[in-house]
């Protein structure tokens, strides 16, 4: 509990790759929510010595760049084309970087400062994370803004795209988990205003 025994809310940021997550993350940031980037210690899991092991021995050494990091890429185009093997990778990190995201919480809140918690987290229904959460926020954007922003991000195509997604849980479903829906189609004024809304509402302040 915080001084004020109000307890800090925990929310869940849902969309599409390239839909904008993070960046509705980082405005939440910047209304005073501190901001897990599970996705980041994601990527720290990834390169933990345990952990590049086991995928070498698993997915092979072409996992593996000739400076001994993880090739994300080429992780990414082995598992994203055997369901098994992404189950396998999911079991490794998953596990490690959700009790990280939960350290992260109760630090937070034990701490008492911050005006609501988000966790951004591109696997979060996925991974069962969004039964932690108090809010989810669904970032709606079409999929042709988010192609446009994921080739230019990262040269990902249309049918890599599809490939990825058809691995996860469809986006309708995820709309109908949300409590509130952020549209990111237009300007960066537009969604700072959408974000200001859903802000106001979860934490009540204005």
């Amino acid at each position: 509990m915080t001084s004020s025994s109000k307890r800090i809310p925990l929310v869940g940021i849902l969309g599409g790759m390239g839909s904008g997550k993070s960046t509705v993350a980082r405005l939440f940031g910047k209304r005073g929510c501190a901001v897990i980037d599970a996705d980041a210690i994601a990527h720290e899991v990834l390169e933990t010595p345990h952990v590049k092991s086991i995928l070498e021995c698993k997915l092979g050494g072409s996992v593996l760049t000739a400076d001994g990091k993880v090739d994300r890429k080429a992780v990414a185009d082995i598992v994203f084309n055997d369901a098994e093997k992404l189950a396998f990778l999911n079991s490794i990190i998953h596990p490690r970087t959700l009790q990280i995201v939960d350290e992260a919480v109760a630090s937070i809140r034990k701490q008492g400062q911050a005006k609501a918690i988000v966790i951004d987290a591109p696997l979060l229904v996925e991974a069962g994370w969004h039964t932690r959460c108090d809010y989810l926020v669904f970032v709606d954007c079409d999929k042709d803004n988010r192609l446009q922003r994921l080739h230019h991000r990262s040269g990902l195509d249309k049918e890599q795209l599809e490939t990825r997604e058809n691995f996860q849980i469809s986006l309708d479903k995820k709309a109908i988990l949300a409590y509130y829906t952020i549209n990111n189609n237009s300007d960066s004024s537009a969604l700072e205003s959408q974000v200001g809304c859903v802000f106001s509402r979860i934490t009540g302040v204005e």
